[in-house]
């Protein structure tokens, strides 16, 4: 195997036209040099340098390693430029998913923390849930998901395996019951989910329909799913219309409101678990330990967190 010290040591040979110069050009003793050609000739099952008394000259096959050195060394020279820059946060690349109630809040204060402090490093973004975010990140699609899980499952929920994810908790996020401000339950200070039992619902994600249905089996009914969406402003827009209730958690109700709804604690409460969620190889690379970082660092402004 031809290595880049060898490719080096030849090159140094072609420019400076004995083992002493090459040696002094390279930091290296003179037998090290000797040394190296040999073992370089050896790999390659032919002779590579002519000696001439004092002077030494390349051979047809140490010409073409001395041609081909320049590109060779010259393609490793920029690689650990950029590998140097990415370990010193100078650039780096992190791929980004996120669930879509995150990504008003939670995600763009993390974002502009990146780029505030590493301007060259790029945060791609994607919206996506926990299963498809999950498996994304797996498959190396991503590099760092923001996931969700509600109280009572697991962040994977079977889907995926957790051993293989390193995961940092975010925050705690409450989920609320959104009604018209017309409801007669609009003014109770916390409402218990069994006197809705008649009321028609609205659904969201599927992790959020799941959820739903799971509380209300506790409160001892089956809800009526009339509508089904998940975007959280048309979730208001139905509910302030009077065509049915829902469950809106903290996230989307910090940084989207709508006048004809009111969001009431729920009896008994309900919460889901905000998570980002890496790989321990990935975890060490330093741009996404910075994406990380300012995750965390997100998730603890006042107006994100309880």
């Amino acid at each position: 195997m031809i290595d880049a010290a060898g490719l080096r040591v030849i090159k140094a040979i072609s420019d400076e036209g004995s083992f002493t110069a090459a040696a002094a050009s390279l930091g290296y003793s003179q037998p090290a040099i000797s040394q190296m050609v040999r073992r370089l000739e050896e790999r390659t099952g032919t002779v590579l340098v002519e000696r001439l008394g004092r002077n030494v000259r390349l051979t047809e096959a140490g010409l073409v390693l001395a041609r081909h050195a320049v590109a060779v060394l010259a393609a490793l020279q920029a690689a650990e430029s950029e590998v140097a820059a990415i370990a010193g946060l100078r650039a780096g690349r992190v791929r980004l998913m996120a669930f879509p109630s995150s990504s008003s809040t939670l995600v763009p204060r993390a974002l502009a923390l990146v780029k505030q402090r590493f301007p060259d490093v790029q945060v791609s973004f994607t919206e996506a849930e926990p299963p498809e975010s999950l498996a994304a990140l797996r498959s190396g699609e991503c590099d760092v998901a923001v996931a969700f899980a509600y109280e009572g499952t697991d962040l994977a929920r079977g889907e995926e395996d957790l051993d293989a994810f390193v995961t940092r908790k975010l925050l705690d996020d409450e989920v609320r019951l959104a009604v018209p401000t017309d409801h007669p339950l609009a003014a109770t200070e916390r409402v218990n989910l069994a006197a809705l039992a008649t009321e028609p619902w609205i659904a969201g994600c599927p992790r959020c329909r799941g959820h739903l249905l799971s509380l209300a089996s506790r409160a001892g009914f089956t809800p009526d799913v009339a509508f089904e969406t998940e975007d959280y402003v048309a979730v208001m827009g139905l509910v302030a219309e009077g065509l049915g209730v829902a469950l809106i958690p903290d996230l989307i109700r910090r940084s989207a409101s709508h006048p004809g709804i009111v969001t009431l604690p729920i009896e008994p409460a309900s919460r889901r678990a905000v998570y980002a969620v890496t790989t321990p190889d990935l975890q060490r690379v330093p741009a996404v330990a910075a994406t990380l970082d300012a995750l965390c660092e997100a998730a603890q402004v006042k107006s994100l967190c309880h």
